[in-house]
């Protein structure tokens, strides 16, 4: 048998503090093994990816196979010419440390002989490296918020305590601030084993600290958490509610995590879903559980201690339910006041009067109206019906002044559809769980989901009423900022007006809804300008010319805010895989319908893919730079060259009768595909070019020396820049 592999030196590294924002753990291993990672490299170490560990008191990192110290380096050093003043040498000699020219070596390239230093500069021990490094991270840590101790300078999210570090099973003392201990040690849980611990190595810290009741792997609690949840539950044959938000911040509460089941007032259980899962969510970090026979809230929860109590949890969990129930006491008060009267009052309606929106824009009621309005224009592009939409637009932010949202303001919406759902068609208040009319379910449904989505992973509205709804308030949200050129920076977008933009394209995109965005924007706009509104033709603004340039300088801010959609179609596209400068290139061709945006990168990006596209982007490329070299040389195309166009007679060689016979076949056949929105056979159409196009370029010479030659070839190139045009600009296409 061969000898085991020797390994490599480990570096273990913790950061021991008062307790970490849960929500801000994860974070901090990602941006602790990225910081470091980084520095090694750029000392000269080749390490592994670093293995990261939080829990409230402690944020640590592992490197394994780490070498003792950095690998020797070879400076080369470029000095004067062979033959410079001695002043110049003398100079060169003292910067690289070389005793006499004869130190250095003498290399020619181009330019002539020059003396070269070629510097050996040994590897640094790793210990002393990381020494050096590590204050480093400290100090630029990018924590969201952090705090001075009273005894330190220094900033660190939560008073720093100490800096445990062993490599290659010694103890590196690192010093960065006096109040900060050095010690090659840490402590178990607070409670259970406060005592220090002295490791040996990472295996050791684990261990070790497991024995004293702390698990430092986040992943691990998460488990723990998880499988001791669901046990408890399928105990009482009920099931965990998944949230994985809120698995995600417990996990950070906790060193030993040890779960319990709860008791809650069944009485609290006519109150909404929602506001019983707020208040277990948000204010007690409890999870809530529900009967899997008819899928409705149970009367109790889950909870999860850092401790191991003596009787089992029992005190615990009967304290929480104490305070739940003070909690949900609250709620029931704000909530009983608030279904005793309808969704819509003069008196909301005269609150919501009051609530300024902007200082600019006026108050929330004055947006109900912007909204309702653009909602109801936007029932021709969903299909919508226009009388639940309005409805639904005029009770939209009405719960945003009742008691419950006042209280839980993470319920907006929610209340206001739960509110909705107690109206009759009259406008009277029903009795407890009565049903509404389907009308009113689609209304209820809106008030709700107009605000959807609310990020990247959440659904889009699904209800005609509620996608109306959505778009409408989105698009205010988006024009009325505009108007008043409050736009988001690179660094900041308080009104979160990317989310809203990214939004709008979501709905767009997944219900293919087919709209004009500018025509749609520049009727908002003009409304939320209180202007009125002058409509234009869309058409010529797109085409170009003086006439579109001074209708674009008009409504600069309405292509600024189209170009912003446009950008967020980007990110999303990108998301699933799709290339930017597509976007771009399709964009560039002035069409502002996301749906036909789509299918045409799409189809694009299929065609670029292949062989043929490929090189007919090649082809276009050297097509378009000797366009252009001609016209900075002042031998372009003039408008009259344009106007007159190609002479077909004066086509003598077979390669160029062979391209110009392919481009009369094809951009016709293009252009018909490209109007029926077939792109995928309009792609087609232009492959046919690919095989001619090489052959020119191969056997053509566009600037031949008979002017009327060279002015017939290129006029060639144009009919090609123009043909591949009718699908996607592609000079905008990388590659």
């Amino acid at each position: 048998m061969g000898a085991e592999p020797e390994l490599m030196p480990q570096l273990l590294i913790e950061f021991f503090s008062e307790e970490i924002p849960a929500r801000m753990q994860k974070r901090a291993e990602e941006d602790l093994a990225r910081a470091f990672a980084e520095k090694l490299k750029g000392a000269g170490l080749d390490a592994k990816a670093p293995r990261t560990f939080s829990s409230p008191r402690r944020l640590g990192l592992v490197v394994d196979d780490l070498p003792a110290k950095a690998a020797d380096a070879t400076e080369e050093k470029k000095g004067p010419r062979v033959g410079a003043p001695d002043q110049a040498i003398q100079g060169f000699l003292k910067s690289a440390g070389l005793k006499s020219v004869d130190e250095a070596q003498i290399v020619e390239d181009k330019k002539g002989a020059f003396y070269v230093a070629r510097i050996e500069r040994a590897g640094r021990p790793t210990a002393a490296i990381v020494q050096e490094i590590t204050p480093e991270i400290v100090r630029a840590f990018p924590w969201p918020k952090s705090m001075r101790s009273g005894a330190s300078d220094l900033q660190w999210v939560r008073p720093l305590h100490n800096l445990l570090c062993i490599f290659d099973g010694a103890p590196v003392k690192i010093e960065i601030d006096p109040a900060v201990g050095a010690k090659p040690e840490t402590w178990g849980h607070r409670f259970h084993a406060p005592e220090p611990i002295k490791p040996k190595d990472a295996a050791d810290h684990a261990a070790r600290l497991r024995a004293a009741k702390v698990l430092i792997d986040r992943e691990e609690r998460k488990a723990i958490i998880l499988e001791q949840a669901k046990r408890l539950c399928a105990a009482k044959k009920l099931e965990l509610v998944d949230d994985t938000g809120l698995l995600e911040e417990v996990v950070g509460l906790v060193e030993w995590p040890v779960v319990l089941l709860g008791d809650m007032d069944p009485a609290f259980l006519d109150l909404p879903g929602e506001v019983i899962r707020l208040s277990m969510r948000t204010h007690q970090k409890y999870f809530a559980v529900r009967d899997p026979k008819n899928g409705r809230l149970a009367p109790h929860f889950i909870t999860v201690a850092n401790i191991e109590a003596k009787d089992g949890g029992k005190a615990i969990a009967a304290g929480n339910a104490r305070v739940l129930s003070a909690r949900l006491n609250d709620a029931r008060f704000f909530w009983d006041g608030d279904r005793k009267t309808p969704l819509f009052t003069e008196e909301r309606k005269a609150k919501l009067q009051k609530i300024v929106f902007h200082q600019k824009l006026g108050s929330v009621w004055d947006k109900v109206e912007r909204v309702k309005a653009l909602a109801v224009e936007l029932c021709a592009v969903t299909g919508a019906d226009p009388n639940p939409v309005e409805r639904a637009a005029l009770l939209s932010k009405m719960d945003l002044v009742t008691e419950t949202v006042g209280e839980f303001p993470e319920l907006q919406g929610q209340v206001g559809r739960q509110l909705a759902s107690l109206i009759g068609p009259t406008g009277e208040v029903t009795s407890k769980g009565a049903s509404a009319t389907s009308e009113h379910e689609s209304v209820a449904a809106a008030i709700e989901d107009h605000y959807r989505p609310l990020g990247p992973n959440d659904r889009v509205p699904s209800d005609p009423v509620a996608v109306t709804l959505a778009l409408a308030d989105k698009l205010d949200t988006l024009i009325a900022f505009w108007a008043i050129d409050e736009k988001p920076t690179g660094s900041s977008d308080p009104y979160a007006l990317r989310r809203a933009a990214l939004g709008f394209v979501r709905i767009v995109i997944e219900h293919k809804l087919r709209m004009s965005i500018a025509e749609v924007a520049e009727a908002a706009m003009f409304d939320a300008a209180k202007r009125p509104a002058e409509r234009r033709d869309w058409t010529k603004v797109r085409s170009g010319g003086a006439e579109a340039r001074d209708m674009q300088s008009q409504f600069s801010a309405m292509y600024e805010l189209v170009g912003f959609l446009a950008d967020r179609l980007k990110v999303q596209l990108r998301e699933q895989g799709k290339r930017h400068d597509l976007v771009d290139a399709v964009f560039a061709l002035g069409d502002d319908d996301l749906v036909r945006i789509v299918a045409r990168v799409e189809a694009l990006d299929t065609f670029l893919k292949i062989e043929d596209g490929t090189n007919l982007l090649a082809g276009y490329k050297r097509a378009a730079n000797i366009l252009a070299a001609e016209e900075k040389k002042g031998k372009g195309l003039s408008e009259a060259d344009l106007a007159k166009g190609l002479d077909a007679k004066l086509l003598t060689e077979p390669a160029e009768q062979a391209l110009h016979a392919a481009l009369e076949k094809a951009l016709p056949a293009a252009r018909a595909a490209v109007e029926k929105e077939e792109f995928a056979a309009a792609m087609q159409a232009l492959s046919q070019l690919r095989a001619p196009v090489d052959q020119f370029f191969d056997k053509v010479l566009v600037n031949a020396e008979d002017p009327a030659l060279r002015r017939n070839r290129l006029l060639l190139l144009s009919r090609l820049r123009e043909a591949l045009s009718a699908v996607a600009d592609f000079s905008k296409i990388e590659g």
